[in-house]
């Protein structure tokens, strides 16, 4: 392959088949997703280990919008004997999930494991490489028109750079997680990874709108059927649902429940060229509403939780001691909202929640302290050192 050309189905094959050899390959994706119900795949950069290459790394740079064949790359991406390093890769691996029809079982993420190694668990590639191997990247690229062709060199060289020192940078990651004992637990979290979807439910799509749980329970009925013909709306013509109808009229519309052409130009942001047409798809969709099971609201938190924010914070003050005696970055074991949940249910006499904190890894660093904290038998204090202790 020419130096940061596209790579043909021969370089494809040929890197694959080192991949498979050395048992690892490094991925990258660019995409655009302005103007769209999902993000297209543009751009999946490639690197491999491979002696013979510069600098050791062979890289791939493999066309989206051309019709080449990615089968190789494909089955090692499904194949649980590679690993396939990635930086911040949610969104990369839902996308190839989805674009390439296949599955990643051995996912390394190196920004997750960062938060393992004492960085911060939402560090950005350039800012990693720089604090780990001391290199810089450029970033004149980032935001650029991924669908148009020809690629400039500049896009293609920024798109190479994404993943040149990605295998390195594993490595390096790795080494301090071997020596603190934190690659088994980086391993379990890079796994949550690999379930990553952007695949959306129509019918699951209302519970995002905006002052949603202020409707009645019929509305909420009506709500849910709009949302679900607007997702579905969006989808096949592949264009954001905002563009198919906005949040605001559509919450308006399952509020006033209108039935007639005429009373939809009442509600707000119903633009005649919207009703002219989707008017007759609307009237439908909130007729089908309302002969739907109403939706009782959720019930309201009760006050009395508010006295839970000092437990809560307690809990926090913990975990955070924890997470800096271990040298984990402290957004990886757990969010507010799980924490109140775990609060809400010690003070109740509950089984504990079902959340990350009390499973696994996690488990093993703060459930049983955090569990005998919040039931009282612990107590944290300042110890010798000015450090917090429990006792």
């Amino acid at each position: 392959m020419a130096e940061l050309g596209l790579a043909t189905p021969d370089d494809i094959a040929r890197a694959a088949a080192v991949a498979r050899e050395k048992g690892r390959l490094g991925i990258d994706t660019e995409f655009m997703s302005e103007g769209r119900y999902r993000a297209m795949l543009c751009l999946t950069q490639m690197a491999v280990d491979d002696p013979a290459a510069r600098d050791g790394v062979r890289i791939v740079l493999i066309d989206a919008l051309d019709e080449v064949d990615v089968t190789p790359v494909r089955e090692l991406l499904n194949d649980p004997a590679i690993e396939v390093v990635l930086h911040a890769g949610r969104q990369d691996v839902a996308i190839l999930r989805r674009a390439w029809a296949t599955e990643m079982n051995n996912i390394f993420d190196t920004q997750i494991a960062a938060g393992f190694a004492g960085g911060s668990a939402q560090a950005g590639y350039a800012n990693l490489l720089g604090a780990i191997l001391g290199r810089r990247v450029g970033k004149t690229a980032s935001f650029t028109r991924w669908d148009a062709r020809p690629l400039t060199p500049e896009q293609l060289s920024y798109a190479a750079d994404d993943v040149a020192h990605l295998l390195t940078l594993s490595d390096e990651l790795q080494r301090r997680l071997i020596q603190s004992h934190r690659l088994g637990w980086a391993r379990e979290e890079c796994r949550r990874l690999e379930s990553a979807t952007d695949e959306r439910d129509p019918n699951a799509a209302w519970e995002r709108l905006p002052r949603v749980n202020q409707l009645d329970s019929r509305a909420r009925a009506v709500a849910r059927a709009l949302g679900a013909w607007r997702e579905r709306t969006a989808a096949g013509e592949d264009r954001p649902v905002g563009s198919v109808l906005a949040d605001a009229p559509l919450v308006e519309l399952a509020k006033r429940q209108p039935s007639n052409p005429r009373s939809l130009e009442q509600i707000r942001g119903m633009y005649p060229s919207t009703i002219r047409r989707r008017g007759e798809a609307i009237l439908a969709a909130i007729a089908a509403g309302l002969k739907d099971e109403p939706i009782p609201r959720e019930p309201a938190r009760q006050r009395a939780e508010l006295a839970d924010a000092p437990l809560i914070a307690l809990a926090e003050a913990l975990l955070r001691a924890r997470s800096l005696e271990a040298g984990l970055a402290y957004e990886l074991i757990a969010s507010r909202a799980e924490l109140e949940q775990i609060v809400a249910s010690a003070r109740r006499g509950e089984p504990e929640p079902r959340v990350r904190t009390l499973n696994g890894w996690r488990r093993e660093l703060v459930g049983a302290d955090l569990r005998d904290l919040l039931e009282g038998r612990k107590a944290i204090a300042v110890g010798g050192h000015g450090r917090l202790e429990l006792r």
